[in-house]
């Protein structure tokens, strides 16, 4: 049985091998927040192209306001537009009806912000966790489908539910600071898109004693 020790070493001998990612730390979380939305089913380059046309548009008062058909056209680029401006448009509103000020989150558990988050049409699991994590500054571990395959490799388990994974490691996530545990999830992904090109790399150096 693997422990949160085990973990934690792995994860962080791939930070220290990969070096700091900075994934979502811009200064505006609304910019965030529309990038993790655009992002799924999507690639980077196309995001970015959404994303310079938003430029100047990223508020709260802006997002609300703006026509969803106008929304749509300038995310046209990130693919299945007309569902994720329903879902950008959601997760503004149920900010704006929370008083649009992180800090009266900070009293509410991570569980019950979890929930919250998932109850928005859009923001599933992975998503919600992001949020939670880049945004909200939660020790989360987001067990993805790069976490489920890196494990599996390495002989933690055979993971196929979110869920069942996240439950398994979310103590080792909460022992570590959280800039550490941002990077966990950055150099996972992009530690499995280097896998992805070349299936011979060797991860024996992650376990060694």
């Amino acid at each position: 049985m693997k422990t949160d020790k085990d973990i934690i070493k792995v994860l962080n001998r791939l930070s220290d091998h990969y070096g700091p990612q900075y994934w979502w730390s811009n200064e505006n979380p609304i910019s965030d927040w529309v990038t993790m939305i655009l992002i799924q089913q999507s690639t980077g380059v196309n995001v970015e192209k959404a994303m310079v046309k938003l430029d100047g548009y990223l508020t709260v008062e802006q997002l609300q306001s703006m026509d969803i058909e106008d929304l749509q056209d300038r995310i046209r680029s990130a693919g299945f537009y007309k569902q994720k401006s329903v879902y950008i448009k959601n997760l503004i509103n149920w900010f704006a009806e929370h008083g649009a000020n992180f800090a009266d989150f900070e009293e509410i558990t991570t569980t019950d912000l979890r929930q919250e988050l998932l109850a928005i049409k859009g923001i599933g699991p992975e998503t919600a966790d992001d949020i939670l994590l880049y945004t909200f500054g939660r020790n989360v571990f987001i067990a993805d489908q790069y976490a489920m395959r890196f494990f599996g490799r390495l002989g933690f388990g055979e993971y196929k539910s979110y869920k069942k994974m996240q439950a398994d490691f979310t103590g080792a996530a909460e022992k570590v600071p959280l800039n550490l545990c941002r990077e966990w999830h950055a150099v996972i992904d992009e530690h499995g898109k280097a896998f992805r090109k070349n299936k011979d790399l060797d991860e024996s150096w992650l376990l060694a004693d």
